[in-house]
């Protein structure tokens, strides 16, 4: 196996973090490489492809070799035909956004409210800004591992309530009520803030923003500031890979172990589409 990987070329996103994944054309690629590149997946926690020609099948397929996509729990902006496919975009055609708008800032983890939170999230970049638009992820193993032994054994054990309806009840760009059905289908949920990862049991400091409402058993200002206290932590430069798209890219990140947010661009000189696709996940422990 580990020969096997050596015949990926790959270079780091960042000291100890990532991959981008070089001179694979992921349509002409063979079984051999592909498994090659989910193992770098679930090796460095985020990979890139650059250059790539994805249908809506292609890049389907692509994401099921990782696992089994996730449905969208905002539908209006899937892509017709393909419901996994989600588009996220500020372009408005006859007189209707084709795709969700500044979805996806501020640092957070997908699906976090939900019992099984996504395993990866995937973008693929169809039209990009010449400037802002930038996604940062935050490697939140090694910001575990810069805790001091004293600071992990006051977080471990903590369990942090993530909760939907306060997610859509607060974020700016997302708020709207929510039907009956919604709310059935999307519980409050409890997760460990330090989660352990399933391949090889590293651990990480799985704190969030936006679906964060408290954490279990302590007051809720205190808990809230403690929260804000750890994201910062989570989120310093040193912990932070920042992706600047080109089209054709493929960025896809391990939510299991990192924190992402989008940046913001000027949305009236530019157009952005992109493609957005989950991954099915377990159990957060």
């Amino acid at each position: 196996m580990e020969m096997q990987a050596l015949k990926l070329k790959t270079r780091e996103l960042k000291p100890g973090f990532g991959a981008e994944i070089l001179d694979v054309d992921l349509t002409t690629a063979e079984p051999e490489t592909l498994d090659q590149v989910v193992q770098a997946f679930h090796r460095h926690g985020a990979i890139l492809l650059r250059k790539q020609d994805m249908t809506p099948e292609r890049i389907l397929s692509f994401i099921s070799l990782f696992g089994e996509p996730e449905d969208h729990t905002q539908t209006q902006f899937t892509l017709p035909g393909y419901p996994k496919i989600y588009i996220l975009s500020n372009r408005v055609v006859d007189g209707k956004p084709i795709g969700a708008h500044n979805d996806g800032v501020g640092w957070h983890t997908d699906y976090s409210y939900k019992a099984e939170p996504v395993m990866s999230t995937m973008l693929y970049a169809v039209e990009v800004p010449e400037e802002g638009s930038d996604t940062m992820l935050a490697d939140c193993c090694a910001a575990y591992d810069a805790l001091t032994d004293e600071e992990k054994a006051k977080l471990d054990g903590l369990v942090l309530h993530h909760s939907y309806q306060h997610f859509m009840a607060t974020r700016e760009f997302l708020r709207g009520e929510l039907t009956e059905q919604q709310k059935l289908e999307n519980p409050d949920v409890f997760h460990p803030l330090i989660r352990t990862h399933p391949a090889d049991g590293r651990k990480a400091l799985w704190v969030s923003t936006g679906t964060v409402k408290g954490i279990e058993g302590m007051e809720t200002e205190k808990a809230l500031a403690l929260v804000d206290e750890l994201v910062d932590f989570v989120t310093q430069e040193k912990f932070v890979f920042r992706h600047k798209w080109q089209v054709g890219d493929i960025l896809m990140w391990d939510n299991r172990c990192t924190l992402h947010t989008g940046t913001l661009y000027d949305d009236k000189k530019y157009f952005r589409q992109m493609y957005r696709m989950w991954v099915k996940g377990d159990r957060p422990y």
